[in-house]
């Protein structure tokens, strides 16, 4: 059971937990941290893209 840990999505937290240095939510109340959560993926997302789109142009 813990192999198929290794193929899920958790590399993805451990990846914002470091290189995004994000720790802690800013805000209170469920709804605000969806919001903030939304916005931390979305930005990981954008540095993703980015990155691919490097890597294709070289």
């Amino acid at each position: 059971m813990y192999v198929l840990r290794k193929q899920t999505v958790e590399p993805v937290f451990g990846i914002i937990k470091s290189v995004m240095r994000f720790r802690q939510f800013s805000l209170r109340g469920l709804d605000k941290v969806k919001g903030e959560w939304t916005l931390i993926c979305l930005a990981w997302n954008l540095k993703r893209m980015a990155s691919l789109h490097l890597q294709m142009r070289n």
